[in-house]
Parts: structure tokens; C-alpha cells; sequence
């Protein structure tokens, strides 16, 4: 493993990569994997790849490996179909 990761670093530094762009490479890499095995469960692929969900969740944004919109939340079940009240009263 230890050979492999030497050749990549060989690679890198005699095309002329610069570190900020090897890190962003290796980071968007071992995300999407991360997320294809465990068929996109940003928990799982969080634990996985041992960071916090929120930071998974930022990194997919920030490299557009989805589309960066949050799912829509639904309203409670209780609350559907029902329109809100208005406030009433002097104050």
C-alpha cells in the first residue's frame, strides 16, 4: 500500500500538482467512493471516512459531488392539509 501511495506522490509532484489541488483530488476521490459504497448515507460514509456529517455534508457541496440543495422537510403529519391560524388581539 505504502508503494502505491509513494508512486501517486511521484506522480503528483512530476505533474506539477500543487498540494492544495492533490488534497482537493484525494478528498473529492475517497468522498464519492466513500458515498457510492454505502449507497449515498452521508452518516455511514461520514463514520466511514471519519469526519463529522456536517463536514461530509459541506465537502459535497463545496465539490459538487450532488447537486447542494437540502432535502425538502416535510411537514409533520399533524400540521398537513391544516391552514395555519391567524394571530389575534390588541397588543
Amino acid at each position: 500500500m505504502k508503494d502505491k501511495f509513494d508512486g501517486l506522490v511521484e506522480q503528483l509532484l512530476n505533474g506539477g500538482i500543487f498540494l492544495p489541488e492533490a488534497i482537493e483530488i484525494l478528498e473529492k476521490g475517497m468522498i464519492a467512493r466513500s458515498l457510492e459504497r454505502n449507497k449515498g448515507r452521508q452518516l455511514t460514509a461520514s463514520k466511514q471516512l471519519g469526519i463529522h456529517r456536517n463536514t461530509l455534508q459541506r465537502k459535497i457541496v463545496e465539490y459538487g459531488l450532488r447537486d447542494g440543495r437540502p432535502h425538502a422537510r416535510r411537514k409533520p403529519m399533524a400540521r398537513a392539509g391544516r391552514p395555519r391560524k391567524k394571530k389575534t388581539g390588541a397588543a
